[in-house]
Order: structure tokens, then sequence, then C-alpha cells
């Protein structure tokens, strides 16, 4: 009988090969391209975020390949990994912004660079982190071109089959906390109804309506239903209906986003959760503030889509200290970062991503060797060798001049 692996284990202690993984002792990959990484970790600067895009299990693994990994001092004080995890795991602490930036090559980030940060990055380094559309500069960008690093996105990042494995993990947990959020809010404690949102014996549960059936839209109706709740989602594609409809059963009903099927389920609605997103640019107006005035008092509305102007009329960005504000009597959730609200298990699936990605990039001699055969990366870098390598940000900012294509930019490598 054959070697009986245990997953978990050897996850943690092995060394990444593909999908899978196998002790350390079998090394993963033999000849003289591979390479070994420095990784620096920074700790998070940006307001209520507690994520860490490395995990004290993934730095084992990366440790266990040879690749030196610095952790700044407390970067994972959010998500209760001590300084102690990871040195235990075999990172190298340090105390000092500056030293990660002078010592590591490849920097993973989960917000973008800080100014102070972007200040402090050299020549020919790799950055790994989110891109934040919203806030993103063409100043940022021209520093990032000055310095001639290569840049990785989480937006733009694709895994093999085509999809984005970053922003969709941030989106499932975000649908699955949004119904949490929405039962607590629900009670009287939070001047919400005082009802349960599955409800009893001899008494209906809540109501909800989930406007967009993507991600974020999928996850937030499959927790809804597992909590007994009766579930009415609405989106412009059908497809995406049809999909939901098929996968979730009888226990949600769907309709096209029409003025009035809008109308009608909002007011009807005890929850609605606003999960219309509109890629590259605002979120659409969906729930007007008339509608609004009309919900039951105590009702709850939670704006996912807040991240991009929210998709409801009468929401305005919050945060994790003070979430929730009150408007014609009907409570509103509007915190852009909700998957910071569950640090651990964000960071643990960044993590899962990224420590794969890195072995990848170890393994391959380097990220501009990895470059050439990886179309998920490929993808996913906008910056690389002075010049801005996706035509959409090219074009939102109105720098066509500095774009180019970055297959081009390999083949004259």
């Amino acid at each position: 009988m054959g070697k009986q692996y245990n997953i978990e284990s050897e996850l943690f202690s092995g060394v990444y090969a593909g999908s899978w993984s196998v002790p350390k002792e079998l090394p993963a990959r033999v000849g003289d391209t591979r390479k070994i990484l420095r990784i620096g970790v920074p700790k998070e600067t940006f307001f209520q975020e507690n994520r860490v895009p490395l995990t004290p299990q993934t730095v084992g693994v990366l440790v266990a390949n040879g690749h030196e990994v610095y952790i700044e001092h407390d970067a994972g004080l959010g998500t209760r990994f001590s300084d102690k995890d990871y040195s235990d795991a075999g990172a190298i602490i340090k105390y000092n912004v500056a030293d990660i930036f002078k010592q590591a090559d490849y920097l993973c980030k989960v917000t973008p660079l800080s100014g102070e940060e972007l200040e402090l990055l050299r020549e020919n380094q790799t950055i790994i982190s989110a891109v934040h559309l919203g806030s993103l500069t063409p100043d940022q960008l021209n520093v990032l071109m000055k310095k001639n690093v290569t840049a990785l996105g989480f937006e733009f990042y694709q895994g093999k089959d085509g999809s984005l494995p970053l922003v969709q993990m941030m989106s499932e947990i975000a649908g699955v906390s949004s119904i949490h959020i929405a039962s607590e809010l629900l009670t009287g404690k939070n001047n919400g109804q005082g009802i349960l949102l599955g409800g009893i014996t001899g008494i209906p549960p809540a109501m909800i309506t989930i406007i967009g059936a993507g991600t974020v839209g999928y996850h937030a109706a499959h927790t809804a239903i597992g909590m007994g709740a009766r579930v009415h989602i609405i989106d412009q594609e059908i497809s995406k209906l049809r999909r939901i409809q098929r996968e979730l059963g009888a226990g949600v009903f769907t309709s096209v986003a029409q003025h009035n099927y809008i109308h009608d389920a909002v007011l009807a609605s005890d929850v609605v959760i606003g999960a219309a997103f509109s890629a590259g640019s605002r979120a659409p107006i969906v729930v007007t503030e008339d509608m609004v005035s009309q919900m039951r008092a105590g009702s709850v509305i939670i704006d996912v889509a807040i991240d991009q102007g929210g998709c409801i009329e009468t929401s305005r960005v919050t945060n994790h200290d003070e979430p929730t504000f009150i408007n014609h009597d009907v409570i509103h959730f509007c915190v852009p970062n909700i998957p910071s609200r569950v640090a651990r298990t964000a960071s643990t699936a960044i993590s899962n991503i990224l420590g794969p990605l890195l072995v990848d990039i170890g393994d391959s001699g380097g990220v501009n060797h990895l470059l050439k055969y990886n179309e998920g990366l490929k993808e996913g870098v906008y910056i690389y060798r002075h010049h801005l390598t996706k035509k959409s940000l090219a074009r939102m900012f109105g720098m066509t001049m500095k774009y180019r294509d970055i297959g081009l930019l390999i083949a004259t490598m």
C-alpha cells in the first residue's frame, strides 16, 4: 500500500507542488533556475486594516523552501498572530519598516503602499498588494514606474481558470459576513425590529432582498438560506439568476433588475443587501431614497458596494468603530472593508493564494521568468519595466503614452 498523505499537516510543513504539497525531504524542483526569494511583509497602516498577507503557516512553507521572510514587528497583531508565531515559523522580525524595504526584493501587502512606503521602494523590487482603484492616483503610478518596480495587483491577478481568486475570496467573505451582520442588527438591542432572521415554529422568517447576483450576492444568499431566511435576489443578468436558482434551489426566488420589481422587493424586506457592482467605475444607484423611506422602521440595509460609492442612495461610508447610522428609521451598515472584521479568516484566504504563487516564482527563477509562461500572473501585473501594462488603467488616467503591452516587454528581455 502506498503512503497515506495527511493533507493538513503536509500543506503547512512541506513545500507547495502545484495545488498539493510534499515533504521537505523531496525537493519541489531541481535545477539551476531556482531562486531564493527575500520576502518582506510591512505592517499595514491603512485605517482599520487588520489583515496580513502571509500567515505563520505559509511563512513556514516559504522558509522550508529556502526563502527568507522578513516580518515587521506586530504585523500580525490584528489577526492574533504574534511575532513569536512568525519567528517560530522561521521569519526574521524587523522593528523598522525601512529595514523591510532595504532587505526584501518581494514585498507583500494587503493594502496599497503608503506615501512613506513609496519613498522606501528600491529599483527592481516586486510589490504584491491590492490596487484600490477608487483611491489610486497618477502620481502613485508614476512613482512605481520611475522606480522600475514590478507591481502585481490583487484585483487583476488571475487563476489558471481565468477567475480572480483574491477578489473572489474577499467577495465570498463579504457575502457571508453581510448576513451575520444583518442578523445581529435586526435585534432590538441595535434598534432593529427585534426579530430572528430564520424565524421559529409558527413565526415566519425575515425577508432578505439581495441586489446583485455576483460572488457577494451568491454567498450572501447561500448563507441566508442556511439560516432559514426567505431570500429574493435581483440582477440584470438572467444567466446569473439562472445559476443561483439552479444551485440554491427553491429556497430563493429571483427577479430581473426592473424598477417595479426592485421597489416592491425593497418595501417588503426586513433586510436589503446592496451588492451591485460595476467593473472599473462607480456602483450604480439601484435603491432610491424614496424606496428606503417606505421601508419598515428597524429594517436593515447593508451596502457592500460602498467601496465603489454604494448602490443605495442613502448610503454613506462608515467604519468599524461606528459601523451604522439611521436614516428614515432604517439601520444602514456601510463599512467598506468588511473582510477586515474577520481578519484571521481573510488573512488565511489571501495567504493560501500568495504562498503557492511565491513558491512558483522562486522555483521558476524569479518573477521575470514566471511571467514568460504564467498568463494569470501576466494579467495581474500593472507596472513593469518603467511602463504601465494595464490598458484599462492607462485609459482611466489618460496615460496611454506610458502604456506598453506586457507581452512585448517580456519578449524583448
